[in-house]
């Protein structure tokens, strides 16, 4: 168990992010998802929303740029190929 009040507050907000990062992740992922099985006009619509969560995860580094930059790039190409 820590032993200073700061390492307790650290445990806290730790826990209190990964939680955060991993809603924000599972809820982009199914985006994703979302996105791959949807008509294109659906398709076309969620395309900005999810690009968008996207970059959010990558700026918060809970997944790396390049990543988010290929999902990006695999989500495009399937929109345009609708």
């Amino acid at each position: 168990m820590a032993n200073h009040k700061s390492a307790l507050k650290r445990i806290r907000n730790s826990e209190t992010k990964r939680l955060r990062n991993r809603y924000q992740h599972k809820t982009t992922r199914n985006a994703i998802k979302k996105l791959r099985e949807a008509d294109k006009k659906e398709a076309e619509a969620m395309f900005p929303t999810v690009v968008s969560m996207l970059d959010k995860l990558a700026k918060n580094n809970v997944i790396h740029k390049n990543k988010a930059a290929n999902l990006k790039s695999q989500l495009a190409k399937h929109v345009a190929t609708l």
